[in-house]
């Protein structure tokens, strides 16, 4: 029988611990002047695994409730913790066998420590097989909200044969050669994963795909987008970036970092993105109990 008792001492222990560590610029805050404590404050934590400060409160006491496997995921991600630091999480909340969905989307805490610091900028960060795990207000702004998708959706390349509106910020010209490179890419991916690999399901999905299928059937390798990207956006149209990528090749991710040329048209419009992410993030959030 699986053993799933929340070991209550043991993480809030940990918690108090791991919060006591962290230092505000280890997530993209000021430390200012009146600052007394010592590591982040508990709404500060609270606010990055998206949970309620009373919540994280009750289990530094250890009188909370058993975290969910996904509130375990979240409270992982807002700490910054390494893949055997989260394994450990997980059994102190009492989940001996965790979801593959779950563990394959935790981030690598280098990622998001870069992208703690690019909060006024359009990124985002990639798994494996294209699944966005994580997006910044900006880059929302250009893109959409891409985090909520389930099943094989969450895949960008999935939704790139499947669903038409994925298409829809991308220059129509440009459209043909990102269906030749998603398959290419989803093609080292299932073959350096081997054949019961996540890679390989979305391949076996999407051979049903009158598109998909012709262009696999082309044994194309090797293709890459130039630095360069064309979007249109509904409110700011036509906007050219550069993207810059930064891979994890130990965990299969990569974190996207777009830029324009300092004082042009682009980089103004850019501007005006980084106020339609700040709007779209303006209030404060409530967060979960469990």
């Amino acid at each position: 029988m699986v053993d799933t008792t929340l070991d209550r001492d043991g993480l809030a222990a940990f918690l108090r611990g791991r919060r006591e560590l962290m230092q505000p610029e280890d997530v993209g805050l000021r430390r200012g002047a009146r600052r007394r404590t010592s590591g982040l404050r508990r709404e500060e934590v609270a606010e990055l695994c998206d949970m309620s400060s009373d919540y994280l409160a009750r289990l530094e006491r250890g009188s909370g409730s058993q975290p969910s496997q996904q509130m375990a995921a979240a409270i992982a991600r807002g700490l910054r913790l390494t893949l055997d630091e989260r394994d450990h999480l997980f059994l102190l909340c009492g989940h001996r066998l965790q979801p593959r969905h779950l563990r394959d989307a935790h981030i690598s805490p280098g990622l998001l420590r870069v992208m703690d610091r690019l909060q006024d900028s359009p990124a985002q960060i990639l798994g494996p097989v294209g699944e966005t795990l994580q997006q910044t207000p900006p880059a929302v702004a250009l893109l959409g909200e891409e985090t909520h998708h389930t099943g094989p959706a969450r895949s960008a390349l999935y939704r790139w044969f499947t669903d038409p509106t994925a298409r829809d910020r991308y220059l129509p010209d440009d459209h043909h050669l990102h269906s030749r490179v998603y398959v290419t890419i989803l093609r080292a991916s299932a073959t350096a994963q081997g054949p019961q690999s996540p890679a390989a399901s979305l391949v076996a999905d999407l051979k049903h795909n009158k598109e998909f299928a012709e262009l696999w059937s082309r044994q194309e390798v090797g293709l890459r987008w130039s630095g360069a990207k064309r979007f249109v956006h509904p409110e700011v149209g036509r906007i050219d970036l550069y993207c810059q990528t930064l891979l994890d090749p130990d965990q299969g991710q990569s974190l996207l970092i777009f830029t324009a040329t300092p004082g042009t048209e682009n980089d103004h419009k850019l501007a005006l993105l980084k106020v339609l992410g700040s709007d779209t993030f303006t209030g404060s959030r409530g967060g979960v109990n469990k």
